[in-house]
């Protein structure tokens, strides 16, 4: 069966017949008995939906990463759109095209990679910082996880090649500050700037559900890039009291303790990583949540960013030079997405 229909077509009212992924899985109780609770999600987005009793009683066994045909419809509750399912079939994943249900960044994560790794070799000069950057990124391991992370569950960056595409991101924008403020230690902000969110990758399943991992609950990714970065630090050419300010620069890249980071930024590349790194994922909520705005183009009252965002109007441009609008979720992703 081909994909038709996605989550973003979607309206009240709409009926529906068409395969879904299910993001989250579980069995609640109401008065009238138990129901499931889904998440159904393509790479358009995700909707919940619930199959309510006595229907709930033909299906056993649902979880999170399963693939399924629905036929349903939608309605509106709270404001919120949910889908209401009549009849639920679980499918076989080996029959499945995963890239029509993934979200996934619009430029493939390989090239996103290779991007990273050109400005890397083009702006890095010391050698012991070009030996580091090479080795931890000719890891096999390493470089897998880079290619298929997300940066984030839900708020910003949260979908495949998310990862790559903030870490581009925080780069460029350190790049930029470095070029501005001449005195900062280029080198180490910007390799700091490519590892500052490696975590991540180990902190945040790469499936169809995007789960915290174990050791993402119990430690966090600040402590797990430490600790995959450890290893190579500690066999690098690197004198020690860089390797201090760099495992500084790691640790303190949130920038406040209420936002989880172990320490403040306590020099000047600190404080420049932590700032670039926030602005990215700003800017990146931003684009997202304006992507669907009313008449008036407002998007809403954002809860992350605590207040409703306006598309105002825009200078005009030569058509040479015209900005291109903020990306879509909806463009193919070229990577394979055996995760």
């Amino acid at each position: 069966m081909e994909k038709k229909t996605y989550i973003s077509d979607l309206q009240d009212q709409t009926s529906f017949d068409d395969i879904f992924a299910l993001a989250a899985a579980r069995m609640n109780q109401a008065k009238n008995g138990p129901y499931w609770q889904l998440t159904l999600q393509d790479k358009s987005g995700t909707m919940e939906a619930k199959i309510w009793f006595p229907a709930s009683q033909n299906y056993e066994g649902l979880t999170a990463e399963q693939f399924v045909r629905v036929q349903g419809r939608v309605s509106t509750f709270k404001d919120q759109l949910q889908a209401n399912i009549k009849t639920l079939e679980v499918l076989d994943p080996l029959e499945i095209d995963r890239s029509a249900f993934v979200p996934c960044s619009t430029t493939p994560p390989h090239e996103i990679l290779e991007e990273i790794e050109t400005i890397l070799h083009t702006e890095v000069v010391h050698p012991a910082w070009k030996k580091l950057y090479r080795k931890i990124l000719k890891d096999q391991a390493i470089r897998q996880a880079f290619l298929t992370a997300p940066g984030g569950k839900t708020i910003h960056h949260a979908y495949l090649g998310g990862l790559l595409e903030h870490t581009l991101g925080v780069l460029k924008a350190c790049r930029a500050m470095s070029d501005l403020y001449p005195s900062l230690d280029r080198d180490i902000l910007l390799v700091a700037a490519v590892f500052h969110d490696l975590g991540k990758a180990y902190e945040i399943s790469h499936g169809i559900s995007r789960e915290y991992t174990s050791p993402g609950k119990l430690l966090g990714h600040i402590h797990l890039g430490l600790e995959v970065l450890a290893p190579f630090l500690n066999k690098s050419d690197l004198d020690e009291g860089l390797i201090l300010h760099f495992k500084h620069l790691i640790l303190s890249h949130h920038g406040q303790y209420e936002y989880g980071s172990p320490k403040l930024p306590m020099t000047h590349e600190a404080m420049v990583l932590h700032m670039a790194d926030n602005l990215d994922a700003k800017m990146n909520t931003m684009d997202h949540a304006l992507e669907q705005t009313d008449t008036n183009n407002w998007s809403g009252y954002q809860r992350s960013l605590e207040r409703d965002l306006y598309v105002p109007v825009r200078t005009p441009q030569p058509e040479k030079t015209t900005r291109k609008g903020p990306k879509t979720k909806e463009d193919q992703c070229s990577l394979p997405l055996k995760v």
